[in-house]
């Protein structure tokens, strides 16, 4: 039998609340990784979903959706000075469960702030009260309240949010060394912010290309998808959002300035599974992406800036997600989406029925003096399966961040409420990588004004290709 590395040691216990993919991936590697007994583990999950994997491994598994009015009730038992709460669930608000926790003296982690039900799409709300920008100020804000030295509890730590941060600051580490700069580490937030601006950044895409196929093709009323699909429904009928950057000269249209927080982001007024974007990866070359609200579009560009003496931004790049998901799941965003964000009756979470493929996710740093640098993961789906059981490329990259999250929140368990740039990025890249397929960083001479006015005329600024309305497919 391979023995693994066991990272740190839970010698409390653990609750899962949500055990979906990602559960279930994340499962194997923390009984892989972290010193903990599995009678020491509880699974609370709205459904049967996962009942046998967890039935396999001994841990108990109780079935009882989360509410507003029950969650204490269910937890409050399930929780003391020491635990871990894991949470991996849709429509439970994270800010509720944090609360408890910081009152428990439990630790916490997250792979994005979710609210409770109906707070992504209440049409009675502006949209701005509606993004990942609001949820991300309620947090910044419960982070004051409850103080910097709060039980650990770790905001957004999946593969994105989460892994790709620490991707960020890898990237800007190697174009510094590539361009004849200082590569050391910075010491703090400041220090990164400086590199980003001396190195000229002026874009951040996470760009991600999954080329994961089926067995089985969709059908007609169905939603397929690599991962979460109720959670990718979600964030997709959130507006479009992204960090917007001080070199733009030309604002949206439909355009959206929040007039609260810290003021790193902006909205367009549509959801995001209606807006595309122009980005690239190595293996794809150039393609067009869904501008999905994530939260690391407004984190990393908020600890990118640098502020004059008044607080007012003078550097921070652009920075958003393009994503292009599985083929299967374009044709069923392009269905919700002609069905008025009405979701299809059925839905299919592709595992064992995926035949071949990768996901090639990272960052795209863009900008500089060495044009545009991708650096990030391209794992494929049978690389994945060797490695960790119950787990596909989309998975794993998501899984194993949570796992370096949850060891890192272990090892530092009195850092209050954190996002992934205020952890260590080399110790969380150090636990991941093993995972993550081969790990590349490659630069590239594309830029979104690449063939552009060749068969119709295009309203483009040819002074920067860098410009959002370069980016932006109208």
């Amino acid at each position: 039998m391979t023995q693994y590395q066991k990272h740190c040691a839970l010698p409390g216990r653990l609750v899962m609340v949500g055990f979906g993919s990602i559960g279930q991936g994340v499962l194997p590697l923390i009984l892989r990784h972290v010193d903990i007994k599995p009678q020491n583990i509880t699974i609370v999950t709205a459904d049967e979903r996962g009942h046998g994997e967890a039935d396999y491994y001994g841990i108990k598994f109780v079935k009882e959706p989360l509410t507003r009015d029950n969650y204490r009730a269910v937890l409050e038992p399930l929780l003391a000075k020491g635990d871990f709460l894991l949470n991996l669930s849709v429509d439970v608000s994270s800010m509720a469960l944090v609360e408890l926790c910081a009152e428990k003296g439990a630790l916490y982690l997250d792979t994005c702030i979710e609210p409770w039900p109906g707070g992504y799409t209440d049409a009675s709300v502006p949209p701005s009260l509606r993004s990942n920008y609001a949820l991300r100020e309620q947090a910044l804000a419960l982070r004051a309240k409850l103080g910097r030295d709060a039980p650990t509890a770790v905001l957004t730590h999946g593969a994105n949010p989460g892994l790709v941060s620490h991707f960020v600051k890898q990237a800007l580490l190697n174009i510094a060394e590539d361009t004849g700069r200082d590569a050391a580490a910075p010491s703090d937030r400041a220090g990164w912010a400086a590199l980003a601006q001396e190195l000229g950044v002026k874009v951040i895409h996470i760009a991600e290309r999954d080329t994961q196929v089926s067995s089985i093709p969709k059908k007609r009323g169905e939603f397929v998808n690599t991962w979460s699909i109720d959670g990718f429904i979600s964030e997709g009928c959130q507006p479009a959002e992204m960090g917007w950057g001080t070199h733009e000269a030309t604002f949206p249209p439909d355009g959206i300035r929040h007039d609260f927080g810290c003021q790193a982001g902006i909205i367009l007024n549509r959801p995001g599974v209606t807006q595309r974007v122009r980005t690239w990866t190595p293996m794809e070359g150039p393609f067009h992406g869904f501008l999905i609200t994530h939260s690391e579009s407004l984190s990393i560009p908020d600890f990118l800036s640098v502020k004059d003496a008044d607080g007012n931004a003078v550097y921070r790049p652009t920075t958003h997600y393009a994503y292009h998901p599985c083929d299967d799941a374009v044709k069923s965003i392009h269905e919700f989406a002609g069905k008025n964000y009405v979701q299809q009756e059925t839905q299919r979470l592709l595992m064992n029925e995926i035949i071949e493929g990768v996901d090639e996710l990272g960052v795209l740093l863009a900008g500089h003096e060495k044009g545009a640098y991708w650096y990030g993961s391209q794992l494929s789906c049978a690389e994945a399966r060797q490695l960790v059981e119950f787990n596909s490329a989309t998975s794993l990259q998501v899984t194993v961040a949570a796992l370096a999250g949850m060891i890192w929140a272990i090892e530092n368990p009195d850092r209050g409420i954190v996002e992934a740039e205020d952890m260590d990025f080399q110790r969380c890249l150090d636990i991941c990588t093993p995972y993550l397929g081969p790990v590349v960083g490659a630069y590239t001479d594309w830029t979104p004004l690449e063939g552009r006015n060749k068969l119709f005329p295009e309203d483009v600024d040819t002074s920067d290709p860098w410009q959002f309305k370069n980016i932006r497919v109208l």
